[in-house]
């Protein structure tokens, strides 16, 4: 993946809403859901929410279908896996990753 499509993609979903329907539509699978029912599910305006799904669409991490006469939206699973990938593929400098629990650290006032 390159680095543009990586930065796009990050700043797509560095908004609430576009992560909430990101989320959603993740959860939902390949079949998608319509534009009015993500906007009733997550309480988003429609005029809004075009928006999002324009800018969700432009990074590739949404795709949309005409159904009769609704728009289906679905998330683009190829682009949210390539975008996993690129940003865990040096994880632990390419040895097994195991968690570990770490302790909380305090955070002083």
């Amino acid at each position: 993946m390159e680095i543009k499509s990586v930065v796009n993609a990050l700043a797509a979903l560095a908004q609430e809403s576009r992560l909430a329907v990101f989320r959603l539509l993740v959860q939902t699978g390949p079949e998608g859901l319509s534009a009015g029912k993500i906007s009733e599910t997550l309480g988003i305006p429609p005029s809004s929410l075009s928006f999002h799904m324009k800018e969700l669409a432009h990074a590739g991490l949404v795709s949309s279908r005409q159904e009769s006469r609704y728009v289906i939206y679905s998330a683009n699973f190829r682009t949210m896996n390539d975008l996993l990938g690129f940003l865990t593929e040096n994880c632990c400098g390419g040895k097994p990753c195991v968690p570990t629990d770490l302790p909380e650290q305090e955070h002083s006032s």
